[in-house]
């Protein structure tokens, strides 16, 4: 197997194992609040999208590295109320 394509498998796979302790971390706070059920707001999922576009333009302009890219849009779009 080539080097680059392993060490980008495994970077990958730290980034997906980061994402599922960071999802666990969150799920383990919201069932310590006991509110499991939050009610979207949807002023919060107009600022959340504001977010993820002012993201994507940093991204373009070269000013977040793709890993940091990637993290933080994974952390918005969960935050985003999918229905």
């Amino acid at each position: 197997m080539n080097q680059a394509r392993f060490q980008k498998q495994q970077r990958e796979k730290a980034r997906k194992e980061k994402a599922a302790a960071k999802e666990a971390r969150r799920e383990e706070r919201r069932s310590a609040d006991g509110s499991t059920d939050e009610p979207v707001d949807a002023v919060d999922q107009d600022v959340v999208l504001a977010e993820l576009a002012a993201l994507h333009q940093r991204y373009e302009a070269g000013e977040v590295e793709f890993e940091d890219f990637l993290e933080a849009k994974d952390e918005l779009t969960a935050r985003l109320d999918i229905r």
